[in-house]
């Protein structure tokens, strides 16, 4: 179906005008054209790197002002903004270098700024840098950690802890004196410091949290000895270097992983052992409400038995609170909606909250510190995708939930006994919320498929207090240029399953000729693609350009349509994404303007994957193929993601088989395409290297890319990036044209 305009709900929006024909408007002249558009159709997104600081009474964001970058800070309330901070005229210490920054946190009691400096990466989250703490009352730059991995001030701003080389220090900021904490560390085994494979796939860097009364700090101990090595090499010089990384692929030994807690002032150290069998996993630690108390999450290698223990830090005494159990797999975070703990301890309340999806549907819950559940607060046919905010005085939690519909995000408050519910967000779209820790204002960054981004600062069940941004650049620029808004539709499958998608139609598009059609797609559990937001891809704007109708899915595996329909993957990976990707070709191709004989499919990483398996499980369906830094095997990837989904090898050998793409490597027709690079430490390059041995000894031909200094998805460079989407365009020119050399349209 074709989305209509959203009906006007407050003043001032600026929906996409359509005031002029498209044949008046301005179109890409190639493709570096297209690429270098892309700034301007996100816009911009408001205030920079805001944080909440003082509770919730002001915000502080980053601005580039005549002297340079800039902190300051707004109150909601009269809407005063003050500067805070300017690096202008300020030096390094003891030198004559103009200071600057990579990033900087506050203290909890927003006294100090901590500013990471000289940052060199190791992964994904990490790396090493020097860190200085800045005095806002002071106003006096002091050098507290160098070398070191991650760093954070003490709840009560007294003392900077950090990790370098493996153990943990504490500099106290008065006396200017460095502690050391653990001691052990050597090159295997690292006290508050991660090993590749947790900080990737549990979604941290800092393996270390500081108590709230700034007595302790707990802390991972990893030793990584029984993890293979992967090596990888740029192979830049006469005689290459290589990388020597552990990580685990499926079924090899993890990491042996110890949890400690050590009291800042005596250095004691307690040890907390849940004394679980067999390898487990601990995902989480959290600080309860009660002093002294420690809460930990284990997950058993299948990561379908999570449990809840309390511990005391004092003396290691242990209580186990609740244990969760599951047929397929628990979540403990959400990647990709940037949730980082789907369980809560909120200051104040001997209970806690935990996002599950235990009655089919993503719901909170709230139990008791002795276990027992004290109520489901939500419940319905849709998925509370992240709390935003916690009033323990008021009773009130605000959430984001798909109430609405899964392909919007909409922001609801609700009191804690599951009366009372009400939605704050008034217009359809997709929203993002940062609300502050006292819960009375709400910065509201959202878009809809008719709506550049928007940014409001509201307070909390009252007015909008600011439009911060309103994108209208992006506005004006609609008026003079091309753009083909994505149209959202849905269609049912033959096993009578309804599934959402989103289509670009070409510009001035005519239903009485026949266009060629590219499916752009992830399709990775968990994740989901469509939504109801302003679509700023400058590449599918090209394609579309070009005469392409692009093509996104909410195939099964996606989040927020329901437990049943998001974990039905498991176990075989690929199986149902493919199929559901093969249905919403088909369902075009019945289509009297769609080209059925010019389909492709594409996608990057989990998307790479799926564009391999779909065009192998359903062969002459789609005829060109482009897979950046795809899985060609599940059994080349890490323990901790695989397993999730696929159980262990050694309860699913079968299913590892029919997941893998080497399995079904013969049924592959049509034209592929296959990026990698060489330094991909995510999927590993012998996915792609094995691929190609299968389709050579199977006497079939691939085109390859190899960037050999790129990561996971290859660019390593403007450069490299704009080439790798070039060398794309072309091979989908190459073999998606019509006989006369042009995009097949025939009428």
């Amino acid at each position: 179906m074709r989305v209509k305009p959203l009906v006007l709900l407050a003043a001032g929006l600026l929906l996409v005008p359509a005031v002029l024909p498209a044949q008046e408007k301005a179109t890409f002249q190639s493709l570096d054209d297209a690429l270098r558009a892309g700034g301007m159709l996100r816009g911009r997104s408001g205030p920079r790197s805001v944080n909440w600081i003082e509770g919730g009474r002001r915000f502080s964001y980053t601005q580039r002002g005549d002297s340079g970058e800039e902190i300051r800070a707004v109150d909601p309330a009269t809407g005063a903004d003050s500067l805070l901070f300017t690096a202008n005229g300020l030096q390094f210490p003891d030198t004559n270098e103009a200071f600057s920054y990579q990033s900087f946190q506050w203290s909890r009691d927003s006294r100090f700024l901590v500013f990471q400096t000289r940052f060199k990466r190791i992964y994904r989250r990490s790396g090493t840098a020097d860190y200085f703490v800045y005095s806002l009352a002071g106003r006096k730059l002091q050098l507290a950690a160098r070398g070191a991995r991650t760093a954070e001030l003490s709840p009560d701003g007294t003392t900077l802890g950090y990790e370098r080389g493996g153990d943990l220090y504490t500099y106290t900021l008065a006396q200017k004196k460095e502690k050391r904490l653990t001691l052990g560390a050597t090159d295997l085994v690292h006290n508050g410091r991660f090993d590749w494979v947790y900080e990737e796939e549990f979604g941290m860097a800092q393996a270390w949290n500081w108590s709230p009364d700034s007595r302790y700090i707990a802390y991972w101990q990893i030793d990584e000895s029984p993890e293979p090595i992967v090596q990888l090499s740029d192979y830049q010089g006469w005689h290459p270097d290589w990388d020597r990384i552990r990580i685990p692929s499926v079924g090899d030994s993890n990491a042996r992983v110890r949890i400690g807690v050590v009291n800042v002032t005596t250095g004691r150290r307690v040890w907390l052992d849940p004394r679980e069998q067999g390898e487990y996993y601990v995902p989480r630690l959290y600080w309860t409400s009660r002093p002294d108390t420690l809460a930990m999450l284990t997950l058993n290698r299948a990561q379908n038995v999570l449990k809840l223990w309390f511990f005391d830090a004092r003396n290691g005494g242990r209580r186990l609170v609740h244990t969760w159990q599951s047929d397929t797999w628990i979540d403990v975070y959400d990647f990709y909606s940037n949730v980082q703990d789907m369980m809560a301890f909120p200051e104040g309340l001997n209970e806690f909250l935990w996002i599950s999806d235990q009655d089919g549907w993503q719901h909170i819950y709230r139990y008791g510190y002795d276990g027992k559940l004290i109520k489901q607060v939500t419940k319905g046919p849709w998925s509370v995708t992240r709390i935003e905010g916690v009033d323990p005085k008021a009773e009130k939690i605000y959430y984001t939930s798909t109430e609405a519909t899964p392909l919007e995000r909409q922001l609801y408050v609700v009191d804690m006994d599951g009366g009372d519910k009400t939605q704050l967000t008034g217009t359809a779209g997709t929203h993002q919320i940062d609300m502050s820790p006292d819960t009375r204002y709400y910065i509201d960054t959202w878009s809809s498929t008719r709506q550049p981004r928007q940014v409001e600062l509201w307070a909390t069940g009252g007015a909008m207090l600011k439009k911060m941004e309103d994108n209208a650049a992006v506005s004006q620029w609609l008026e003079s240029h091309v753009y083909s808004p994505a149209e959202l539709f849905s269609f049912t499958t033959s096993d009578s399953v309804k599934l959402d998608g989103s289509i670009i139609k070409p510009p001035a598009f005519d239903s009485t000729r026949r266009y060629p059609v590219v499916f752009d797609i992830y399709g990775g559990p968990g994740s989901q693609q469509v939504y109801n937001a302003f679509e700023t891809s400058t590449w599918s704007q090209w394609l579309a350009q070009q005469g392409y109708v692009v093509v996104g899915l909410n195939n099964r595996g996606s989040n927020n349509y329901g437990a049943a329909f998001e974990k039905i993957v498991y176990d075989h990976l690929g199986r149902w994404e493919s199929h559901d990707f093969a249905e919403a070709a088909r369902h075009l191709a019945a289509q009297p303007w769609v080209d059925a004989r010019h389909i492709a499919i594409m996608g990057g990483s989990y998307g790479g994957y799926s564009t391999l398996y779909t065009m192998a499980a359903y062969p002459g369906l789609f005829s060109v193929g482009i897979a950046n830094s795809a899985v060609t095997d599940w059994r080349f990837y890490d323990t901790i993601y695989t397993e999730r989904y696929m159980n262990l090898l050694g309860e699913n050998a079968a299913g590892y088989d029919s997941s893998s793409v080497l399995t079904h490597a013969a049924d592959i027709t049509g034209k592929v395409l296959l990026i990698h690079s060489m330094m991909d430490d995510n999927v590993h390059p012998v996915n792609t290297m094995q691929l190609l041995t299968t389709m050579t000894n199977l006497g079939k031909d691939v085109d390859l890319r190899i960037y050999p200094p790129g990561h996971h998805g290859a660019a390593y460079n403007l450069q490299s990036f704009r080439l790798i989407q070039q060398v794309s365009w072309d091979f989908l020119k190459r073999h998606m044209q019509g006989p006369a050399g042009g995009v097949s349209m025939a009428p």
